[in-house]
């Protein structure tokens, strides 16, 4: 009998980051491999596999969402801090959403946080292999 995913690519519902490592991540009970987008509504499969990958394109389930439901989108680069391209950052800023880089440990550990205190907040993190 074949094998069927529970969720394919995107896990709906609010998860705190459990555990990060060995290029990927746990949360709710599952590991995942590779980058995730951590929004609102869910956890969503991130294609990037660096932060030089991130771009609109890759940002559409946040750009789907009711204005409002993000108001701060955290950016874990990966193992350093890097910036955020201006052109992101100002796309980002006109939809009211405020953008903070750091190391991907930094993000997971800031977003499980305000995710604890209620706040409407997403994260982009890049695996790190």
């Amino acid at each position: 009998m074949a094998t069927e995913r529970k969720y394919d690519g995107f896990a709906p519902g609010l998860y705190t980051i459990d555990g990060i490592g060995a290029g990927g991540f746990q949360f709710g009970g599952m590991t995942h491999r590779g980058s995730l987008l951590a929004l609102p509504d869910g956890i969503h499969a991130y294609a990037p596999e660096s932060f030089a990958e991130v771009d609109e394109a890759s940002l559409a389930p946040l750009f789907a969402l009711p204005r409002g439901s993000v108001e701060l989108l955290l950016f874990g680069c990966g193992p350093s801090l890097l910036p955020v391209p201006p052109g992101l950052r100002q796309r980002l800023r006109a939809l009211g959403i405020g953008c903070d880089p750091m190391s991907t440990g930094a993000a997971c550990q800031t977003y499980n946080i305000l995710i604890g205190e209620k706040r409407p907040v997403g994260a982009v993190l890049i695996a790190a292999t």
